[in-house]
């Protein structure tokens, strides 16, 4: 037998009984190719191997699969009514486009999965047995993906919002508890692309003392007619570049002058370069309000303000004309006609939590004034009197009978002087008395040495800040709950989905891909709530009650008693929080 078949098959070893311990520090270990080919390594199928496929693309896709409720989810929508073009399905010449709701199944299908490319979204039609089902083997390219998102920003910020009306309907949306809050996004361009106001001065005087270096050259040369001239350091052509480049940036000053902006971008004329606690980014601010029964975004903004202020009460008044939330506590219930018959609960207000960046008097005031209830914590008094270790001016008590200031000493400060405009706002000075400053025991620990008396400025919000004050006494569990309530839906979207930049530029185009991110966001979370199946027959109960148009119950009633239905059996998984009491 030649000696390859013996090393290949050595027959079995023969057996024998031995001690404990005998033999072991002799016997040499089994060679690795003993054991055998396949055996120590799963082997897969050759791509040559003919095999049996399932007869149709369906049998890949499990009836779970969140592809199948994102179909089930886009057939009952009315793109025509939703603003999307070419939802109407009019004949042209040519070749057929492709219908709306193949692209919009394509979008939702891809940023779900962290697929927001066009290019990306075009290969994945081509090899994602998903996409592949969803899409019906259709193979849109590119360039038809991308102008789909660029062409219907409106429509997606109207599909958006019909989306939210759904989960009003189905009773996701409590409506009583909502925070507020804003974040930075990178938009699609580089910080070198934006200018501020101060960098194009600087670039329009260094091209004007080259112009005025070359003028002063040729000068120079025409003066010495009788010695040889020196070439000139610019060229004509760069002369004409630099005069061009400074007419530009005359122009870039001149319109930062009228539209009272600091900054202005090249690359996206609405990016700006933002900076907070630190960082720098160059893009966008998006504002959300989450609501707290189950943390879906109920409404949204893009800006490009460096900060919050001013942002609470459009956020506030939008969300409110949106959800048709009640504003302010009902008075006293009516008086019921049957005597045992109990009067109804007046319907509790929405609260609006937000943190100190969003703290403004004047919107305090306007939100007091349209019975919108806010948690906004007050910032922190960091004035020159607190760093030196005197007496704030909360140490003061405001006398509204008489109009005047009483210090901890009991003494008076007096208004004087008219009312002056600062910031926008209309404050009025107080002024203590020299003489009973310096006779006080406690001018040391109000005033500066070389300073004779204590003013302090009251602003026409100052009575709806003290109300606001009073109504934040014991609220730190509430702004503990606000953190939360917003942090969490901006991190899901950065951190685990990725969403934290914006493929498209202007503000038109960058709100309509962020309302397809709040879109996808709230979409995943009712799958999450309701499952897929649920949710699937949810959509079917809406088509069906859209195609019977006026028979029987309208669309929004039979699909509110269906979600709210299949709300009930979920409920227990998720209580309802009791309301805040109104302020």
């Amino acid at each position: 037998m030649p000696a390859s078949t013996e090393s290949v098959n050595p027959g079995p070893e023969p057996l024998e009984l031995r001690a404990p311990g005998e033999g072991e520090s002799t016997r040499a270990p089994k060679p690795p190719a003993a054991c055998g080919p396949g055996r120590r390594y799963k082997e897969g199928l050759s791509p040559a191997q003919p095999m049996l496929l399932p007869a149709s693309v369906d049998d890949y896709v499990g009836v779970d699969n969140p592809v199948r409720a994102i179909a089930a989810y886009v057939d009952t929508l009315d793109l025509d009514a939703l603003g999307f073009a070419r939802a109407a399905g009019a004949l042209t010449a040519g070749q057929p486009a492709y219908a709306p709701a193949h692209l919009l199944k394509l979008y939702l299908y891809g940023y779900l999965n962290r697929v927001r490319s066009s290019r990306r979204l075009a290969a994945e039609c081509e090899r994602n047995l998903e996409v592949i089902w969803l899409l019906g083997g259709l193979r849109p390219g590119y360039h038809t993906i991308a102008d789909f998102r660029a062409a219907n920003a409106e429509a997606l910020k109207a599909a958006n919002r019909a989306f939210v009306q759904l989960c009003q309907d189905c009773g996701l949306i409590g409506g009583r508890r909502l925070g507020v809050d804003g974040s930075f996004f990178n938009g699609s361009a580089s910080a070198a692309s934006v200018k501020t106001s101060k960098q194009l001065q600087a670039e329009l005087a260094a091209c004007e003392r080259e112009i005025e270096r070359y003028q002063a050259e040729l000068a120079a040369n025409d003066a010495a007619e009788e010695a040889e001239p020196t070439p000139a350091r610019i060229t004509p052509e760069q002369l004409q570049a630099l005069s061009a480049r400074a007419e530009q940036r005359r122009e870039q000053l001149q319109t930062l002058e009228e539209s009272g902006e600091t900054q202005v971008s090249r690359t996206d004329p609405d990016a700006r370069r933002l900076s907070k606690n630190g960082r720098k980014v160059t893009g966008y601010n998006v504002q959300s309000v989450v609501d707290a029964e189950r943390k879906l975004i109920v409404e949204h903004e893009v800006t490009n303000a460096g900060n919050d202020f001013g942002q609470l009460l459009p956020m506030a008044e939008r969300t409110i004309a949106e959800l048709g939330l009640q504003t302010a506590p009902a008075d006293d219930p009516p008086a019921s006609a049957e005597a045992n018959e109990p009067a109804p609960a007046a319907p509790v207000a929405a609260a609006f939590l937000a943190d100190t960046g969003y703290y403004t008097e004047a919107d305090i005031a306007a939100c007091q004034e349209r019975g919108i209830s806010v948690y906004v914590p007050l910032p922190e008094n960091k004035g020159t009197a607190c760093a030196e270790g005197r007496l704030p001016g909360s140490a003061f008590a405001y006398d509204r009978e008489q109009d005047v200031y009483r210090c901890p000493a009991s003494q008076t400060l007096a208004p004087q002087g008219e009312r002056s405009l600062k910031n926008g706002i209309l404050r009025q000075r107080y002024t203590s008395d020299a003489k009973q400053c310096a006779e006080c025991p406690l001018r040391s620990q109000c005033l500066p040495e070389k300073t004779p008396v204590r003013q302090i400025y009251r602003t026409e919000h100052a009575d709806a800040v003290d109300r606001h004050r009073a109504h934040m006494q014991g609220a730190a569990g509430t702004m503990r709950e606000r953190a939360a309530l917003c942090e969490h839906p901006f991190g899901t979207l950065k951190r685990w989905l990725g969403w934290d930049h914006f493929l498209v530029r202007g503000f038109t185009k960058v709100r309509g891909e962020m309302a397809l991110l709040v879109h996808c966001y709230n979409f995943r979370r009712l799958l999450s709530i309701f499952g897929v199946a649920a949710f699937i027959e949810l959509c079917r109960q809406r088509q069906a009650a859209s195609q019977a148009g006026g028979e029987g119950t309208s669309l929004c009633a039979r699909l509110a008693a269906c979600g709210r239905a299949l709300l009930a059996l979920l409920t227990p998984l998720w209580p309802p929080r009791p309301a805040l009491s109104p302020p």
